[in-house]
């Protein structure tokens, strides 16, 4: 007697809450200090300056990342907790309403009526609030908000993007630098697109030049700056 194989898939999905903080804080690590290293060059300061503004920049971006993370997501956490409170309460005094609405969802997704009618039932007689919290309110375990992972996330990935261009001045001599740094830093982002590409199923290329673009723009707009104020005093 033939017996079906198990079938069990991982989903990419199930990474969006700490790959999305892992690339941000990677990203932001990379792109903000190597656009303070090149705009502190940029105005004729030292190699030890130069050290000393980025070593600040990247202690205050971690700092900064972990705590605007978690803010921003407990915010989205309280939200959440809220809209189940709300659910829990409706589903404690109109049961027939909500298993209405759940078969409502389910009829516009393309059940018939009467199919539609029986899921709900099933569904909501196995957990309703679970049943109310994913097909409802869009909330499930790949989704639900983690502040302190997305917190912890954010600021030890930042610290590494960080050290990249940090590590590129103390290996750069001091007449090349902001040029050295720069091409450096384009390379550890493009590099950091496509391991967030590759991670998340997305397009490489396309990953890759996105962040890219945007970090020559943000290392172009601070060396014009730092070489203007350099000038200027």
């Amino acid at each position: 007697m033939s017996r079906l194989p198990d079938h069990s898939e991982s989903h990419l999905v199930a990474r969006i809450g700490w790959l999305r903080a892992a690339v941000m804080g990677a990203n932001d690590g990379i792109v903000s200090t190597a656009s303070l290293i090149i705009g502190v060059a940029a105005a004729q300061a030292q190699q030890a300056d130069v050290l000393i503004a980025g070593t600040a920049g990247l202690v205050a971006g971690a700092m900064s990342m972990a705590a605007g993370e978690y803010v921003s997501v407990s915010s989205q956490q309280d939200t959440e907790s809220a809209d189940i409170e709300r659910e829990r309460a409706e589903l404690s005094t109109d049961i027939d309403g909500e298993i209405a609405e759940l078969a409502g969802i389910y009829r516009a997704r393309g059940l018939d009526a009467e199919t539609a009618d029986t899921v709900a039932r099933q569904l909501m007689a196995h957990g309703a609030l679970g049943a109310h919290a994913r097909d409802e309110l869009g909330i499930s375990a790949f989704t639900t908000a983690r502040p302190v992972q997305a917190a912890l996330t954010s600021a030890t990935t930042f610290s590494v993007g960080a050290a990249m261009p940090l590590i590129t001045v103390l290996l750069a001599p001091q007449d090349s630098l902001p040029l050295i740094v720069a091409i450096a830093s384009l390379l550890f982002l493009a590099a950091l697109g496509a391991v967030g590409a590759v991670t998340g199923g997305a397009s490489l290329w396309r990953a890759s030049l996105r962040v890219t673009i945007w970090g020559a723009l943000a290392m172009a707009l601070t060396a014009g700056i730092g070489k203007a104020l350099g000038t200027v005093v």
